[in-house]
């Protein structure tokens, strides 16, 4: 790739490409083989990305072996494994170190067509965005680290970051597509910011369109928000105009998601399809929350 992307892609001859990712995370939930699931989706979805077909994985892992339990240790393994499978992805090894923080993540290896690469710089004026998951994941992860989420809220958060990116990435493949990123550690601005910049492009989102995990909107509010979002914020406001969009909705499209959507870049009459088959396959909130545009160039607009 001529540009830094979600993903490396590697062409090996004119009909196959190698697309190449790694990533690894410390827990964002108590239970060791949710966490596995998670760090394993999370892992993944940067090949989905891409458009391409992950392969093989290795494990990446961290732990704390003298202060910590090895039946943690088996069950995240065990979870990653259930991801992976589910994925049609082998494992093929991977290697783990002694560290006081337990951290787990993949190595990942996957197959792409050299000419159905999708990369962050495809999006096109007239195109609009579909984002394929609900955000809000940081903002409930810090609430369950103050002990005051719900068990129903957990769930779906849960529920959310295990599901893989894989239905949705065949989609855009098989429907067509002209960009694509996902959306993870800077949020869906950050992320979309990062598509603009590339593609030489501006946006516009629909904030009451976008999709939200239940109980964001209520710990929002309340200023329940992770570092990362002030972080993401501050870097990247500077390219977006707010608009009359209230500061807590800001900052929740600012929320860094772990294994979050893909942020898709297509035809309306595409756009309208995907959506509408993720939700026939149990994507429910998948949703068109906004529009490419040719100027102003390398800004977003909250409307």
């Amino acid at each position: 790739m001529e540009k830094p992307d979600d993903a490396g892609v590697y062409k090996l001859n004119d009909e196959t490409a190698l697309v190449q990712t790694v990533d690894f995370m410390t827990p964002i939930v108590d239970d060791p083989y949710s966490f596995g699931q998670i760090a394993a989706a999370n892992s993944l979805s940067d090949v989905y990305a891409m458009g391409g077909r992950p392969i093989t994985a290795m494990n990446i892992v961290c732990f704390p072996i003298k202060d910590m339990d090895i039946s943690v240790l088996r069950d995240m393994l065990r979870g990653g494994l259930d991801k992976m499978r589910e994925a049609g992805t082998v494992l093929i090894g991977g290697h783990s170190v002694e560290d006081q923080e337990l951290k787990y993540g993949l190595s990942v290896t996957g197959l792409i067509h050299p000419q159905k690469v999708l990369a962050r710089s495809g999006a096109r004026p007239g195109d609009v965005l579909v984002l394929t998951k609900p955000l809000g994941a940081g903002v409930l992860s810090t609430a369950l680290k103050g002990g005051i989420l719900d068990a129903s809220s957990l769930e779906a958060a849960i529920r959310n970051m295990v599901l893989l990116n894989k239905e949705a990435s065949e989609l855009m493949q098989s429907i067509g597509a002209h960009g694509c990123t996902d959306i993870t550690g800077f949020g869906l601005l950050g992320h979309a910011s990062e598509m603009c910049l590339q593609s030489n492009a501006g946006m516009k989102i629909e904030t009451g369109k976008v999709p939200l995990l239940p109980g964001v909107v209520e710990f929002a509010r309340k200023g329940v928000l992770p570092g990362g979002a002030y972080r993401n914020k501050e870097f990247r406001l500077p390219m977006v105009d707010t608009g009359s969009t209230p500061d807590w909705m800001v900052n929740v499209l600012f929320d860094p998601q772990t294994s979050g959507g893909l942020l898709i870049s297509t035809t309306p009459q595409r756009a309208r399809e995907i959506v509408a088959q993720l939700r026939e396959r149990g994507q429910p909130t998948a949703a068109i929350i906004g529009e490419v545009v040719a100027e102003p160039k390398n800004r977003i607009a909250l409307v």
